[in-house]
């Protein structure tokens, strides 16, 4: 029989840099949104920084407060959603600090990557894998591993689409032609970590490894929030009179659609009543 495992809070560092990342976040996505002609960006650019604010402000924030409050409490719900969150926003911080122009929040960009990047690493590594594992039991996963090839699959092939072309032949891709950027850093991001990360988890929770799970509860949430995001930013360039091919809207009306409906069904998958545990040492669970 498993011994218990007693219930894990979240530890002041933690909880210090997530409450952290909650205040910088408002400010920097408040003054994004409300302060005119704060963003020196191109042109073409700007609804895409609005579109990220205003996801980050209504839906991102409030979020990431509430899994805090549970995650504190154990709740391994509360846990899954804090991280996903956390990776979301280490996604939108360190394209901020890469991506935008130099402006008076730079160091906010800067410390929310820093933040958000910390927090991430310490929380999975704090996580005992099996605690998921064992709250699944028999749960099907072909699901959540379809959708994350998908994602996988569908990003690359969006990527590699504009920047393989432009590669052959030398010239700039057209989503930074009309910018100062050095490079694509969105095509950089997704290429080298989001389309392995998701590609990398869905063969872990195929196999039924304990890390797959851990992987696919931050991923969904991280990319559900993440195609909200998209969506947001395509309504400010629909009103800024950037034209957006139908078939993109549809696909991340779609996928974001299909991300939400997994990872409700992935958080009501873990019992309500499931706690963080101490990860286990010496290797492996302990057994009377």
């Amino acid at each position: 029989m498993t011994a218990s495992k007693p219930p894990r809070r979240l530890t002041r560092p933690y909880l210090a840099a997530s409450t952290l990342t909650l205040l910088l976040a408002i400010m920097g996505t408040s003054v994004g949104l409300f302060v005119p002609e704060f963003y020196r960006d191109a042109e073409v650019l700007l609804p895409q920084l609005y579109g990220q604010d205003l996801l980050t402000l209504g839906i991102a924030v409030p979020t990431l407060a509430g899994a805090l409050y549970y995650a504190h409490q154990g709740s391994l719900r509360g846990y899954v959603v804090w991280l996903g969150v956390t990776g979301y926003l280490l996604y939108t911080y360190a394209s901020y600090a890469l991506l935008t122009a130099f402006n008076e929040l730079y160091l906010v960009y800067v410390a929310l990557f820093g933040l958000t990047l910390f927090t991430l690493i310490g929380g999975i590594a704090r996580i005992d894998p099996t605690d998921l594992e064992e709250a699944f039991d028999d749960h099907p996963v072909r699901g959540y591993v379809a959708f994350q090839l998908l994602v996988a699959g569908l990003v690359a092939l969006m990527w590699l689409a504009e920047v393989g072309p432009a590669s052959l032949t030398g010239t700039r891709p057209p989503s930074i032609a009309e910018t100062t950027l050095p490079v694509p850093v969105i095509q950089s991001l997704d290429l080298g970590v989001v389309v392995p990360s998701f590609a990398l988890s869905a063969a872990f929770l195929w196999k039924r490894r304990a890390w797959g799970y851990v992987f696919t509860g931050v991923l969904l949430v991280k990319g559900t929030t993440l195609g909200l995001a998209v969506l947001a930013m395509i309504v400010f360039m629909l009103q800024n009179g950037q034209s957006v091919p139908l078939p993109q809207i549809v696909s991340f009306a779609l996928l974001s659609l299909a991300g939400l409906t997994l990872v409700a069904r992935f958080i009501r998958a873990i019992p309500s009543s499931a706690s963080i545990t101490h990860p286990p040492t010496g290797g492996g669970t302990q057994t009377d």
